[in-house]
């Protein structure tokens, strides 16, 4: 009992200090050692160990994917190319549809194969140029690009690419397209709570005359915008299409997160090729862009070590099998299991994964159809999407916006309307002959 208190402990205090805006590195490290001492590890192994070999392994699997993509999206702004390109999207469907274009542009995105870690990086760039123009606060661009890509096109759309998809459908047999009619029914919630929430919150903030706050990481020449001066948008977008089309076109190869960051790099190479003229500082672009990485990277390392002390010790087990032992009817079970699991490594793929390979056999044993049971754990990981989340973090921290700042519209968009969806899923499941 003691351990599982130290496991809830730990969580709930990195929770609360991270809506306060404390450093989540130091925060993980003190949280870490509460689920430690809480289950009775030695603080060295837990700390010096567990947790330095998660936050090490972060680092070595995604270093190079979060330099070379700071270092583009730098360079993408200080060029005026992002900046370009956001013109002519808002002169095509006006300016106030910023956050639309935001969400449809890296939900087509997300569903062709790019993730979040890349997209955020991408997208941001475009994005800030867009609701610089519209006049909204940078928080709600961080609300459409967690319901672009973190919701509808991660879970519930057929046949997305998605980990959160794939991995299910590897350890279930389950086609991509598992459950085709409860996921595009889910998918259409999410994006229609989603989207209304966004307009909803747009009016608000105008009302109260919050408007945008550049932050400051965001250079003068990333938010200037001379139509003479400035790259026609059709050449702008070269460098991005060479990344996105890099990236869908190796997603097959391995290792992956070697390709994407090799994506990121050529992208680098052709935007200072492209417009190096417009860029008189490069030196300073490429020196800024580098140092842009560093804590993000740092920040969601730091989490992912939290994460790590919490799923080696033995009071993880204690939740694994007491969901496991849940007497409610199976999906709706399920549904709970891979959402906690999620929730408490703060990691959606990563709980999914456990659930896979720990709990997932009795339910077909019993008898579950796969095709839901991969739908209903595909959709039912809204809980990674907590505060610690990696990739709320790392979104968080490119974008230059604390917990305190923009995670309120994060909660709602990647963990209330997800829930919501999951619900229209399982209301189906249980009760329409599927």
């Amino acid at each position: 009992m003691l351990g599982v208190c130290g496991v809830l402990g730990g969580l709930a205090l990195l929770i609360y200090l991270a809506l306060r805006g404390a450093n989540l590195m130091i925060i993980s490290i003190v949280c870490a050692a509460v689920v430690a001492l809480g289950n009775g590890l030695s603080l060295s192994d837990a700390l010096m160990g567990t947790y330095m070999a998660g936050l090490a392994g972060f680092l070595q699997q995604f270093f190079l994917l979060f330099l070379f993509g700071a270092i583009f999206g730098r360079l993408m702004g200080d060029s005026g190319a992002a900046s370009s390109i956001a013109h002519a999207l808002a002169r095509a469907m006006g300016a106030g549809r910023a956050l639309l274009i935001v969400v449809l542009a890296s939900a087509v995105l997300s569903y062709g194969g790019v993730s979040l870690f890349v997209l955020v990086f991408t997208i941001y760039p475009l994005g800030l140029g867009l609701i610089k123009q519209a006049n909204l606060p940078k928080r709600l661009f961080c609300g459409a690009l967690a319901l672009g890509c973190g919701t509808f096109t991660m879970t519930a759309l057929p046949g997305t690419p998605a980990i959160q998809n794939l991995i299910p459908a590897q350890a279930l047999g389950t086609p991509a397209t598992a459950a085709p009619l409860v996921g595009t029914v889910a998918g259409v919630v999410m994006f229609a709570l989603g989207y209304w929430y966004l307009r909803s919150q747009t009016a608000k903030a105008r009302a109260k005359g919050e408007g945008f706050v550049p932050g400051p990481a965001d250079t003068a020449a990333s938010l200037s915008f001379d139509a003479a001066a400035a790259p026609h948008w059709a050449l702008a977008l070269v460098p991005m299409a060479a990344v996105i089309g890099m990236v869908i076109a190796t997603r097959s190869l391995q290792p992956p997160l070697a390709w994407v960051s090799a994506a990121l790099a050529l992208g680098c190479l052709i935007t200072v090729a492209l417009f190096w003229r417009r860029l008189k500082t490069l030196g300073k672009t490429l020196s800024e862009g580098a140092g842009n990485a560093v804590m993000p990277i740092l920040y969601t390392s730091s989490v992912i070590g939290f994460g790590t002390v919490v799923s080696t010790v033995p009071a993880f087990k204690v939740f694994a099998t007491a969901l496991s032992h849940l007497s409610w009817p199976p999906l709706l079970s399920a549904a709970v299991a891979v959402n906690v699991m999620a929730g408490l490594m703060g990691s959606a793929s990563g709980g999914l994964r456990i659930f896979m390979q720990t709990m997932a056999p009795g339910y077909l044993a019993a008898g579950v159809d796969p095709a839901l049971l991969h739908r209903i754990s595909a959709l039912a990981t809204a809980l990674g999407a907590l505060p610690h989340s990696g990739a709320v973090v790392s979104m968080l921290a490119v974008v230059g916006l604390t917990h305190r700042e923009a995670y309120k519209d994060v909660f709602v968009v990647a963990l209330l309307v997800p829930l919501a969806g999951l619900a229209v899923a399982l209301v189906m499941a249980l009760t329409l002959p599927l």
